[in-house]
């Protein structure tokens, strides 16, 4: 159940671009805009809500927050990429969501593929879920993003999650958070029609890049070696020993610090 919305202000459409939708409850944002993407929705669609009561993310991971606490919302994108290219939305995504909070989070870090923490502590501030939708005007993007915004920490969905309103100290302004997100999803599109450029980016941005890290893989013994980069087709590269492993977001359970011996 919703815990006390009332408390918390609506988002204001008048301060948001006239492509944003806007509704009080839904299961998904990610499924309702992928139903617009089939319908013929145009590049740039955004379907946010006040209340996503059956939010998914990797691996089928279901969450809730309460009403209004969030930030929660799909974009459409409609990218003329090549098929090889594709892999590097997620992180783009990613990408993204961290520029768009450098100014307003204090520590605001990109782990890879695209999970948004708050350094020192590692502690999630956002999550994402790009899905390609197939459209009668060909392939689409829908790029869901679930950001903790203005929950206090007992209505965080996991114990090692954080919000902007527990990093900043204040209430966190929902609507200036979208808007700024959205404003940052424009400028830094031309990226995707220059992926040398966004590997070159994210590199810089991704705490995940020359650490030592613990990959558990689906099936097999976890791989821990050093993160050393980021392949051409978005992969991470980890090295262990003389050999060096590219593993995609696909493969991974978890990418984690390894353990020190």
């Amino acid at each position: 159940m919703p815990a006390n919305p009332d408390a918390r202000p609506p988002l204001d459409p008048s301060r948001l671009p006239s492509t944003v939708q806007i509704v009080d409850r839904i299961g998904s944002t990610n499924a309702g805009l992928a139903a617009q993407a089939r319908q013929g929705a145009p590049h740039g669609t955004t379907l946010t809500t006040e209340w996503q009561t059956e939010g998914r993310g990797r691996l089928d991971r279901a969450w809730s927050v309460p009403e209004r606490a969030a930030l929660t919302l799909s974009t459409l994108l409609r990218p003329e990429l090549a098929a090889a290219d594709w892999p590097w939305l997620p992180l783009f995504a990613g990408y993204v969501v961290r520029e768009s909070l450098v100014d307003t989070v204090p520590g605001v870090a990109l782990k890879w593929p695209n999970d948004v923490l708050v350094e020192p502590e590692g502690h999630k501030l956002c999550g994402i879920l790009v899905e390609r939708v197939e459209t009668p005007d060909g392939p689409a993007a829908v790029l869901g993003i679930g950001l903790n915004a203005d929950q206090t920490a007992d209505e965080l969905p996991i114990p090692n999650a954080t919000s902007v309103r527990l990093r900043t100290g204040e209430p966190a302004d929902r609507t200036a958070l979208l808007a700024t997100l959205l404003d940052t999803l424009e400028r830094e599109l031309p990226l995707l029609d220059d992926v040398p450029e966004l590997r070159r980016r994210y590199q810089e941005r991704c705490l995940t890049i020359g650490r030592a890290v613990r990959v558990e893989l689906p099936a097999g013994s976890p791989l821990v070696g050093t993160a050393v980069g980021i392949d051409d087709t978005g992969r991470l590269l980890v090295a262990a020993g003389d050999e060096v492993t590219a593993v995609g977001a696909g493969d991974v359970v978890h990418v984690r610090p390894a353990p020190v011996e």
